[in-house]
């Protein structure tokens, strides 16, 4: 009996509920490193030091009432918060925790996550047009603007990564970056404008600050979720942290060297026994985790650091100074490669 159906069911069922936990810890960390930034405790009445904060929350939303406009399309309404989370999931498939440890391994998973991200969109101004509310609608339209300024710069920059390492597999990027060379084979070395550039990108395509003008409360009081209430806004909440994890995962994957331990190689050369192991497995899903802890870290701090930009800034941002940025990052990568080669 073939136990790769059975191997891949269980892998999908762990990275699945990691995800679910993952969103409920990020939660609790956001709340308690801006409650360090601004001097102050932070949730730390229910559970020992506030855990259990999260937790509460999401009873709270799960006995609150589900209102829906009178004028709303009720379809349509319900729809667009179970898109954006099945997206957010689907994401997750493409991510090598390890080596062998990956959901979907296909030949061209890196497109099939930037196409992902892509429809993602079509959740946040599903909302917007749904709700039948200005504040709503003009979220969802900034939204729609925001991911396609974005998208451009965002996709040269992957390119640059796919012409270094001749493939569009994600597995094969991560072991393509397990050089000699320790830390220095990996892409922000050696492809850093390449890395500064998905980075910020992947700030915009997660509506995180200083890029979240379709919530902007400020102006459009909660943006495209405005008219939400109940589950339907919890799972708009569940969205936005498990897709800044995977962005999180994904930076980690295509610049930080994936699962690859520091100076994996030379460790395996000096341990030999480690060589295809379990706890070799073990010290990659480890590896991978803590990397995209950082960057999870690293939104959440921006976050909590910068204003947000006004709506003429992030347009200029992303079509006067990203774009043109990527486009000659990638034809500098692919003349610097053909005279390598």
């Amino acid at each position: 009996m073939d136990l790769a159906w059975y191997w891949t069911a269980l892998i999908a069922f762990v990275i699945i509920n990691f995800l679910l936990i993952s969103a409920s810890v990020l939660v609790y960390a956001e709340r308690k490193v801006s409650g360090y930034m601004q001097n102050r405790p932070g949730p730390n009445r229910v559970g020992p030091f506030g855990f259990l904060q999260p937790f509460a929350d999401v009873v709270k939303l799960v006995f609150k009432e589900n209102i829906v406009p009178t004028l709303a399309n009720p379809f349509v309404h319900s729809l667009a918060p179970m898109m954006m989370v099945v997206i957010a999931m689907a994401a997750g498939a493409l991510i090598p925790f390890a080596r062998g440890v990956v959901i979907a391994d296909m030949d061209v998973s890196i497109l099939v996550l930037l196409a992902l991200t892509s429809i993602s969109v079509y959740g946040v101004t599903l909302a917007g047009w749904s709700s039948n509310s200005k504040y709503s609608l003009l979220g969802g339209l900034r939204s729609s603007a925001q991911m396609i300024s974005y998208e451009l710069s965002m996709g040269l920059a992957v390119l640059s990564v796919v012409l270094i390492s001749s493939s569009l597999n994600m597995v094969t990027i991560v072991e393509d970056q397990a050089g000699g060379f320790g830390l220095f084979a990996w892409n922000v070395f050696r492809n850093p404008v390449g890395c500064i550039l998905f980075i910020v990108t992947a700030f915009a395509e997660t509506n995180r600050a200083p890029f979240d003008l379709p919530e902007a409360e400020q102006e459009l009081v909660g943006g495209y979720h405005t008219e939400y209430s109940g589950m339907k806004f919890g799972m708009f909440f569940l969205a936005e942290y498990v897709n800044f994890f995977v962005a999180s995962f994904v930076i980690v994957t295509l610049f930080f060297g994936g699962y690859l331990l520091p100076f994996e190689s030379v460790i395996v050369a000096q341990f030999p026994a480690l060589a295809d192991s379990y706890l070799l497995m073990a010290l990659q899903v480890l590896t991978v985790i803590l990397k995209a802890g950082f960057f999870a870290y690293v939104f959440i701090w921006v976050r909590w650091t910068l204003p947000r930009f006004k709506y003429t800034q992030l347009m200029t941002l992303g079509w006067k100074y990203l774009l043109p940025l990527a486009l000659v990052n990638a034809l500098v990568v692919a003349v610097v490669l053909a005279i390598l080669h």
